[in-house]
């Protein structure tokens, strides 16, 4: 489950002028060539996975990776990402590892307002949740579309399949409206909100926020964030420990892009 790459907007800027026609004619400058594509790779270390604010890790550390190709000429991009989970464990069934899958389409607009569209699929080998009462297979597959406009961005995303094991809950959908803005000296406030709506269980519902902090050293970034949610602890506490699994919390993160 995991927060795709921040949008990268293409500009392409056309000059023109109307020279005297005494003036020496003048080589038209060339074209710059666009970007090639290129793969980048990141490795991460998180306090507590939380998703959508709901920790995937019963409260405890993950391990974190991925890696994204990208095409600046067409806006095409695809990649994975992994991390460790426990959340299908505590559930009653099995599995260590989350992968996500996607691949989409992101450009520029008029006005300077950037999209993002594309299919996100979540896959949870192992995870044994058909077998088990009360649940569906885990795995989850999400089409979405996102709108930005200078550092706010809105994104909205809807299940094609039942959701994170919710029975009945395809078309399950999830609003964000996210803000990263420059506080100065390298440091980004880092501003979230956004509501899960799980169809057919009103009472899984809920509102997510957090407010957060990052700066980048070169490759290496380090957040902290105020995360919370609304959602009923009686949904989401965990069978392991029995702490609730949307509590406020810190999550200190560290990531590594190369």
């Amino acid at each position: 489950m995991k927060r795709l790459i921040a949008i990268t907007s293409l500009a392409l800027i056309a000059q023109g002028a109307h020279a005297q026609e005494t003036a020496p004619a003048q080589a038209a400058p060339e074209a710059a060539a666009p970007a090639a594509p290129s793969v980048s790779y990141n490795l991460g270390l998180i306090s507590d996975y939380r998703y959508r604010g709901i920790s995937q890790t019963r409260l405890h550390p993950a391990l974190q990776g991925g890696a994204d190709y990208t095409d600046p000429a067409s806006g095409l991009y695809a990649g994975t990402w992994l991390s460790t989970i426990t959340w299908a464990r505590d559930a009653g069934g099995g599995g260590h590892v989350e992968m996500d899958i996607y691949g989409g389409k992101r450009g520029t607009l008029a006005s300077g307002v950037t999209y993002d569209v594309g299919l996100l699929g979540y896959v949870y080998p192992g995870n044994g949740l058909a077998d088990v009462p009360g649940f569906v297979n885990g795995n989850t597959a999400e089409v979405y579309a996102q709108l930005g406009y200078g550092v706010w961005t809105a994104k909205y995303s809807n299940a094609l399949t039942n959701l994170f094991g919710f029975v009945d809950s395809r078309y399950s959908s999830y609003l964000d409206l996210s803000g990263n803005v420059d506080a100065g000296n390298g440091f980004t406030i880092n501003l979230h909100a956004g509501r899960q709506h799980v169809q057919h269980s009103l009472n899984a519902s809920y509102t997510d926020w957090k407010v957060g902090v990052s700066r980048a050293w070169g490759p290496v970034t380090l957040s902290l964030a105020a995360v919370g949610t609304t959602a009923e602890e009686a949904a989401y506490t965990s069978a392991a420990n029995g702490k609730f699994l949307g509590r406020k919390a810190l999550v200190v993160s560290l990531l590594r892009t190369f």
